[in-house]
């Protein structure tokens, strides 16, 4: 799990990554043929810049309207006017049949008809219909309303060429029927994901209602001993009573508060992170695609505000649309009152800590930021803006909502698809609105509400404190505002031949730190984000984290001399890639870039295999109920590897060097480890020996150190070559030596 707030008591954040599996796939010939031929219709050609958009335009009776011409849109990109570059109706219905203005394709699955506009076509094919039922944790009630809508809504619904995938998400994400047309299948993978009663968790209305409580009857217990004790004139019992409660009740209040602001954040990121891989793979398929939420609503603390709003981005970029469901049903106390309720209880709680002069200011400002996160716990809110912002519905105040999803396949069936050209063609990584208007009175319109400006694609989703990152990677080349290294090795373990960990180390003191006064406390912004890329050069995978430090200020120049580290570790296949990294620090708009190489090797499995060479920088000594499980972990100590820096003799008096090797199945007990050491080409010395016997994994980890005094400044080559008797291994490394 990335970590999201990191403190600053480390020097170096080693931070761990395990990729995300693709949620779905289907090896049927027949979909790989249909899929294939629809994406030249309906892809994003990003080489062009080109936004699709679809759109699903109703009456006010809710019938769909098929007979829109292109002069009848008109579309908007943070308002400036823009030009429709095609346009066409896309509809599976069998049954309609072609105007006057519409050429007609048959297919195996129906007709596609495509309404002419002038402007250029593409003849249309059949295409698959892809659709995510997705059940948040639920609370029993609300689980009843979902299995029944749901399984309502699949009734006759799925059509051969709709694949519903079926999936749930209490701490993680749980895939409980893989895509399928298969109807049965679809309704077992509803009642297995229905089937336990999630993690339990208070609501933030009761939970925030009850702490206030609680911190009442406190104050009034504290009012009460200090009244006591006044009139049995003892002002000193009464003073000192009153203080010790008050302080017990603070500790009481944080406590609780803490935990409270920890669970809300698990709960947002673990629904967060799970909508946000499910689009990711639905984008992977063309033209319009539907996630149907069922969810009692989203809970939105600040620190998960960017990755909701990465949903949403990232919905919109893929063409998905979501239909949330309140799956709470009619409820007894609207959502507003709740927290409206709420939030008077944490004025009243304000009136009295104000009353007592006990840190007033510091109260309000965290009573502010709880109305906030009450306002957004309505799911009025969150589940809404899912909804409306990427072209679905919101279904809600009702126990029966299974008839209102109907809706979901007509929108599925029948669409328009526009493309445009943005007249704004500087690629920032702002969000840009879109807006699309019908010049046809008494319609409702449907349609995703804006993206993130970047002109490529990255093989996951973008969230929102890297698309500013990517936008400056992905254009002009970039002046280096401070000094970052990027360094990737490769780890052929045994069970992971294509283990590469990758590092970026920053200088604390090169990001910018924001100082609160009033406060007493500082604080930064700013994104690692890391591009791994294939001799294609094309993009294979994204790497980032998302650094907002903070602490006391009498720390703040200790933060400044420390080193941060970017620590993640990927799995390649054979190959050779080119890793590029950026950090970016928001608060100034500056960065810094740096790009390195790695060889993967193609290994079997009888081959000896030999790590990268890692030249140590540094060494941490750890306590034993701390030792990590990264190949960077050796005997008692972390290793921090040189990630291509020079290395000074005034500050370094020994090159230290680390390698790992993998013998053979066939373990030979002469195994050779063997140094040279080239400048220019020739050889200048080096040494032999034998390697101790392999540990309790079976891989061998050697260290080495060689004296600097006698080397020259300049350019060195070092190369290692580990044998046995049949098989042998290499690696080589280049280092810079300075005074």
């Amino acid at each position: 799990m990335i970590s999201r707030k990191l403190s600053t008591g480390l020097c170096a954040l080693l931070l761990s990554f395990s990729t995300l599996a693709s949620l779905a796939q289907t090896t049927d010939q027949k979909q790989q043929k249909l899929v294939s031929s629809e994406q030249d219709i309906e892809r994003v050609v990003v080489a062009t810049n080109e936004v699709l958009l679809d759109a699903v335009i109703r009456d006010k009776k809710g019938h769909l309207i098929k007979d829109l011409h292109a002069n009848d849109f008109e579309i908007f990109e943070d308002g400036t006017p823009q030009k429709i570059q095609s346009f066409r109706l896309v509809t599976r219905d069998s049954s309609a049949t072609p105007t006057a203005n519409s050429a007609n394709v048959p297919s195996s699955s129906g007709n596609t008809s495509v309404v002419s506009s002038g402007l250029p076509t593409t003849p249309p094919s059949s295409r698959l219909g892809a659709l995510a039922l997705v059940f948040d944790r639920l609370s029993p009630d609300a689980r009843t309303i979902a299995r029944q809508a749901a399984l309502h809504f699949i009734d006759g619904g799925i059509k051969p060429e709709d694949y519903v995938g079926v999936f749930r998400i209490d701490l993680s994400l749980q895939a409980t029927q893989r895509f399928t047309n298969n109807e049965p299948l679809v309704r077992q993978g509803i009642e297995r994901a229905l089937l336990h009663s999630p993690s339990t968790y208070v609501s933030n209305s009761e939970r925030i209602g009850k702490l206030s409580d609680q911190q009442a009857a406190l104050e009034d217990q504290i009012s009460n001993n200090a009244s006591a004790a006044g009139q049995n004139n003892d002002t000193s019992q009464a003073i000192g009573a009153a203080a010790s409660e008050a302080a017990f009740a603070s500790m009481t209040q944080n406590i609780l508060e803490g935990f409270d602001r920890l669970e809300k954040n698990q709960q947002g990121y673990a629904t967060t992170d799970g909508l946000l891989a499910i689009i990711n793979e639905l984008g992977r398929l063309p033209g319009r695609k539907a996630l149907v939420f069922f969810s009692e609503g989203v809970v939105l603390p600040s620190d998960v505000m960017a990755h909701y709003r990465s949903v949403i981005s990232n919905a919109n970029r893929a063409n998905v649309s979501i239909y949330s469901v309140d799956a709470a049903g009619l409820r007894s106390t609207s959502a507003d009152m709740a927290a409206g309720s709420a939030m008077t209880k944490l004025g009243q709680a304000r009136v009295r800590t104000a009353g007592n002069n006990r840190d007033p200011f510091g109260s309000m400002m965290k009573d502010l930021e709880r109305n906030e996160e009450l306002m957004r716990s309505n799911p009025e809110s969150g589940l809404r803006d899912l909804s409306t912002e990427t072209g679905g519905i919101f279904v809600s105040n009702t126990n029966n909502p299974g008839d209102k999803l109907r809706q979901v396949a007509d929108d599925l069936h029948s669409y328009y698809l526009l493309s445009y050209t943005p007249q704004n063609q500087h690629y920032d990584g702002k969000f840009r609105l879109i807006s699309l208007k019908v010049n046809r009175p008494g319609v409702d319109v449907q349609t995703r509400k804006g993206y993130y400006a970047l002109n490529n694609s990255y093989g996951s989703p973008v969230v929102s404190y890297e698309a500013p990152a990517l936008a400056l990677l992905s254009g002009r080349t970039l002046n280096n505002a401070f000094p970052s290294h990027v360094g990737a090795f490769s780890f052929p373990a045994f069970d992971n031949p294509g283990l590469v960990p990758i590092m970026v180390e920053v200088p604390g003191n090169s990001v910018s730190f924001l100082t609160n006064d009033e406060k007493k406390s500082y604080g930064t912004n700013f994104s690692i984000v890391v591009l791994v890329k294939n001799e294609a050069q094309r993009i294979i995978q994204k790497l980032s984290n998302q650094y907002l430090l903070s602490g006391p200020i009498e720390n703040l120049e200790t933060a400044k001399r420390g080193d941060i580290l970017f620590y993640k570790e990927t799995a390649l296949g054979p190959g050779r890639y080119t890793i590029t990294s950026i950090v970016y620090d928001a608060l100034t708009n500056r960065a810094s870039t740096d790009d390195t190489v790695i060889s993967v090797p193609s290994i079997d499995d009888k081959d000896l295999k030999l790590s990268s060479i890692v030249v140590v920088q540094k060494a941490e000594r750890l306590p034993k109920d701390q030792y990590p499980t990264n190949p960077l972990h050796f005997d008692e100590v972390l290793l921090y590897p040189n990630l291509g820096e020079a290395v000074r003799k005034s500050i370094t008096k020994d090159l230290a060097l680390f390698v790992t090797v993998y013998p053979t199945k066939v373990i030979s007990s002469h195994l050779k480890f063997s140094l040279e050491i080239r400048k220019e080409g020739r050889l200048i010395g080096g040494f032999s020996n034998s390697l101790p016997p392999p540990d309790a994994t079976g891989r061998i980890q050697y260290a080495t150190a060689i004296p600097l005094e006698k080397f020259e400044p300049g350019e060195y080559e070092l190369k290692v070559l580990v044998k046995d008797e049949v098989h042998q291994a290499t690696q080589s490394r280049v280092i810079q030596i300075r005074p």
